[in-house]
């Protein structure tokens, strides 16, 4: 498939990206403030109000069960949203001003003409996916994936994962078939043979493999990393004094609660895997084994070389236009969450 051809059945699958081509010129331009270069005010003005992503609940349970002090702004909705494509469709729509992604959805944003940026970085050093196959698969390895079916979400963390894999095992992209999908259409196209393969998450894979493992499905681990966990808000929330202050003031909140949840893991698998999510608690305890340190770098160094690696796998594979994704990061915010952890969580 074409790659200007398959980006446009990734994405007209989804009615609110309908006529994206028509108004990407307006949001690019919507970088034309002086605000977003301006210091960030040191208090966040009374009234403020942001609307913040928190996939499953997880935010506010984890900011209550660490116990951390009231925000200085008011959150008038909690998102429950978390797929990069549906996240930058809730951008577009002004239904949210702050989400929590992987790297990859920033550069999409911007492949699409949609201005956002990057302000906090948490750094990724263990795997958070792995490969599962269709039941009754002969799939064992990544090098058998060539001449398969793969479910690939170019918005989203998994494709990069994907994609990164591929390369490593030597296999370029003509080499397989990938299946256009965002990641909450991979176990219906796994459970129906639609794709050979998908990337799923640390924490959905055993759901999957108790179902379908007796019926001949199975992992394939990979060492590849996905090492961006990010915050990001669209430009037109920054060029607003009082919602970049309300975001500084929210990422050491941010920063804080994951390093509670990396502490106190027996809590989490009975409030959030147990309770929430109806995950027995052998299951959650082998999800929070594989759970990442949070590293919160001072200097964005390292996330910024990554991230330009990743968009330049993505223009080579014609999926996207080559850039310098240094434009992505609003640097007002780069030492924020580091300053606000114990030595050991900084990087």
């Amino acid at each position: 498939m074409h790659r200007r051809a398959f980006l446009t059945s990734v994405f007209g699958a989804s009615a609110a990206v309908a006529g994206l081509s028509g108004c990407a010129q307006g949001d690019a331009a919507a970088d034309t403030s002086g605000a977003a270069t301006k210091p960030l005010a040191a208090k966040v003005p009374a009234g403020t109000r942001l609307k913040i992503a928190s996939y499953l609940g997880q935010q506010q349970l984890q900011f209550r069960l660490a116990k951390l002090p009231e925000l200085p702004f008011t959150v008038s909705d909690w998102v429950n949203i978390g797929a990069g494509p549906d996240v930058i469709n809730a951008f577009r729509a002004k239904s949210l001003d702050l989400a929590n992604n992987a790297g990859i959805p920033p550069i999409q944003a911007h492949y699409q003409g949609y201005d956002a940026k990057i302000v906090a970085i948490d750094i990724t050093r263990k795997p958070n996916y792995l490969f599962a196959t269709k039941p009754g698969s002969d799939v064992r390895t990544v090098a058998d994936f060539k001449g398969r079916k793969l479910a690939f979400s170019q918005g989203q963390a998994q494709g990069v994962v994907l994609l990164r894999a591929l390369r490593k095992a030597g296999l370029a992209y003509d080499d397989v078939k990938l299946v256009p999908l965002t990641s909450n259409q991979f176990f219906t196209a796994l459970q129906s043979g639609q794709v050979d393969v998908a990337p799923l998450a640390i924490s959905q894979a055993p759901a999957y493999l108790k179902q379908y493992g007796p019926k001949g499905a199975r992992s394939i681990p990979t060492d590849v990393v996905d090492l961006l966990n990010l915050l990001w808000a669209p430009q037109s929330v920054l060029n607003d004094p009082a919602k970049a202050a309300a975001i500084a003031a929210y990422i050491p909140q941010w920063a804080k609660g994951q390093v509670w949840q990396y502490e106190h893991p027996d809590v989490w698998d009975e409030e959030f895997y147990v309770k929430t999510q109806n995950l027995s608690l052998a299951q959650a305890r082998g999800i929070t084994e594989l759970a990442n340190k949070p590293l919160f770098p001072p200097s964005w160094d390292e996330a910024i070389r990554w991230e330009q690696e990743t968009a330049d796998l993505l223009a080579e594979g014609g999926f996207v236009k080559k850039f310098d994704v240094s434009s992505l990061f609003d640097h007002r915010f780069e030492a924020i969450a580091a300053k606000a952890v114990p030595e050991e969580y900084r990087r």
